[in-house]
C-alpha cells in the first residue's frame, strides 16, 4: 500500500509506503505526526469512505426471492475507482481528523494507491449472520472458496421482514467491502505522544461530557437540549479521542485476552520486563501498576513513573487485543524511556513484526535505530554472527530481515512537483537507504552525532 500526501501542513507533496515495520523520523514540526494520524484516520474508516453501491434490483430480488446471488468481479473491476474516490472523500474530512480549521487543509490530498489483482480474495471462504435481539437467525451471507459469487439468504422470513431494507443493503455492502478491501487496510491501532496525560486523567476526560457541560452553562434559558446532545464536537485529533476513549474503557477491555496471551507469552513476558511489573484493572474501574519487586504494592498512574504510563495503552493493547494482520502505530516509542528499554521497545516491536503485526512508528530515537541496525546486521547465517547474538542474548524471533522495513526521514529535499517540470525544494518524505549487512542509513540522526564528536575532539585534542 502506497501513500500520497500533498500540502498537509509542511509536507508540500510526500510519498511512502507502509512496510511491515514502517519509521518516519526528523526533525520536530517536520510533518511526521500529520502523516502518521492522516493514515490512522483512513484505516480507521475506510469501511464509510468506500462509495460502493448495491443496486435496488439486488434487493427488490432478495425480498422477494429469499436468496440473492452477487458476481464480485463487477466490484473488483471498480476498485480502483472506488480507492480513488474514497481518498477524495477522505481528504476532505482531514480538518476534522486532525481538528484543525477548514481552511488550513483545504489543499490538503490524501491518496492511497493499491496494487490489486483482478482474481482477489477467490482462494477465502467468508461468512456472517445477523442475528436478532431474541438470538434468531436473520439474515446470513457466505462466499465459498474459490468462487467469484456471495450468496446472500433471509433465513427467517417472519424476522426479516421487521428488517428495513436500508440495514440489508448496508450489511452486503460492508460484506462486499470485506471480501475484497480488508486484506490491504489492516486493523489500526494508535498510542499518540499524548499518552502519558491521558493515563493520570482517563477518568476525567470525557470530551463529549465535558463539552456538553460547558455548553450548558453558556446557553441559558434559550436552549435546544437535543441540538445540544448531537451537536458534533472535534476539538482533539482523532487518534488522541480513540486513545482516550480506549484508556477509559480499560475495565471492559481487561476482560479480553489477545493472541499473544495463549501462543505467544513470552513477549507479554517481555513488556513486563520493560515496565517492571503489570499493570491491574479493579471491578471498581481503579487501575494500578504492581511493581515486580513489591507484589503487595500497588500504584497508582500519579504514582507510577512516566515510563509507566507512556506505555500502559501499548501494555493494554498487547495483552488484550492484539490480532494478527494489525498495524500498531506509536507516535514517539521512547517517550520517557530509559536508553537500555528503548532498545527493548525495538526489539519487541521486531518481534511483533516476525509474528504478523504489522508497526509504525515516528521517532526522534537514534538508540531505536541503532537498535533495528543490530537486528538486521545480525540477521544471517554465519557463525561469528550467531556467536555475538548468543553472547549478548539476541534471541532468533528478535532479528528481522532489512526487506521488512521501510524508513523515511521527514525533511526538505528537491521534488518534482506534480504539473511542474522542474524540481523544487520542500518539505517531504525521502526514503532512507537500508542495507542488509549495515542496516538503516538514517542521516537524520547521523549528522548531529558527528557534529557532537566532532566538538568533543575538538575540546580532548585541540590545543590551548
Amino acid at each position: 500500500m502506497k501513500i500520497n500526501l500533498k500540502n498537509l501542513g509542511v509536507l508540500k507533496q510526500a510519498e511512502f509506503t507502509l512496510g511491515d515495520l514502517t519509521i518516519i523520523c526528523g526533525e520536530n514540526n517536520t510533518g511526521k505526526t500529520y502523516a502518521t494520524y492522516a493514515l490512522f484516520g483512513f484505516l480507521y474508516g475506510w469501511q464509510q469512505m468506500i462509495p460502493l453501491e448495491i443496486t435496488a434490483s439486488h434487493i427488490e430480488q432478495l425480498l422477494n426471492d429469499g436468496v440473492i446471488y452477487i458476481n464480485l468481479q463487477e466490484y473488483v473491476n471498480q476498485a480502483e475507482n472506488l480507492i480513488q474516490k474514497a481518498s477524495q472523500s477522505y481528504s476532505k474530512q482531514l480538518p476534522i481528523v486532525l481538528a484543525a480549521p477548514p481552511d488550513r487543509f483545504k489543499e490538503a490530498e490524501f491518496n492511497i494507491i493499491l496494487d490489486i489483482p483482478k482474481n482477489l480474495g477467490w482462494a477465502d471462504r467468508f461468512e456472517h449472520t445477523i442475528v436478532s435481539a431474541a438470538n434468531a437467525e436473520i439474515f446470513s451471507i457466505t462466499k465459498n472458496e474459490n468462487t467469484l459469487e456471495i450468496v446472500g439468504t433471509l433465513l427467517s422470513k417472519k424476522e426479516s421482514a421487521k428488517i428495513p431494507p436500508q440495514f440489508i443493503e448496508q450489511f452486503i455492502n460492508n460484506a462486499i467491502k470485506e471480501i475484497i478491501f480488508a486484506k490491504f487496510f489492516p486493523r489500526p491501532f494508535i498510542a499518540s505522544a499524548e499518552r502519558s496525560g491521558t493515563a493520570i486523567f482517563r477518568k476525567e476526560l470525557n470530551f463529549a461530557r465535558n463539552r456538553l457541560l460547558e455548553e450548558l452553562s453558556l446557553a441559558g434559558d434559550n436552549i435546544n437540549p437535543m441540538e445540544l446532545l448531537f451537536r458534533v464536537y472535534q476539538d482533539y485529533p482523532l487518534p488522541v479521542k480513540q486513545n482516550v476513549d480506549f484508556t477509559r474503557d480499560l475495565e471492559t477491555i481487561f476482560k479480553k485476552s489477545s493472541f499473544l496471551v495463549e501462543n505467544h507469552p513470552d513477549v507479554l513476558a517481555d513488556f513486563a520486563d520493560i515496565i517492571g511489573g503489570e499493570y491491574a484493572v479493579t471491578r471498581n474501574d481503579e487501575l494500578y501498576y504492581i511493581p515486580k519487586q513489591g507484589k503487595r504494592v500497588k500504584l497508582s498512574m500519579d504514582e507510577s513513573s512516566s515510563a509507566v504510563r507512556s506505555l500502559l495503552d501499548i501494555g493494554f493493547y498487547l495483552r488484550h487485543e492484539a490480532q494478527l494482520g494489525d498495524l500498531l502505530m506509536v507516535d514517539e516509542p521512547e517517550l520517557n524511556l530509559h536508553p537500555e528499554n528503548q532498545r527493548r521497545i525495538a526489539r519487541l516491536f521486531a518481534r511483533l513484526v516476525n509474528l504478523g503485526i504489522k508497526v509504525f512508528i515516528t521517532t526522534h530515537s537514534d538508540y531505536i535505530i541503532k537498535e533495528l541496525n543490530t537486528l538486521i546486521m545480525l540477521n544471517h547465517d554465519r557463525p561469528h554472527l550467531k556467536r555475538i547474538a548468543e553472547k549478548e542474548g539476541y534471541r532468533p524471533e528478535e532479528l528481522i530481515a532489512a526487506d521488512k522495513i521501510k524508513v523515511y526521514i521527514a525533511e526538505k529535499a528537491l521534488v518534482k512537483l506534480d504539473g511542474s517540470s522542474r524540481r523544487t525544494k520542500c518539505q517531504t518524505l525521502t526514503a532512507a537507504d537500508i542495507d542488509p549487512e549495515m542496516g538503516i542509513a538514517a542521516r537524520s540522526f547521523d549528522t548531529t552525532i558527528e557534529q557532537m564528536n566532532q566538538i568533543q575532539e575538538a575540546i580532548v585534542w585541540g590545543e590551548g
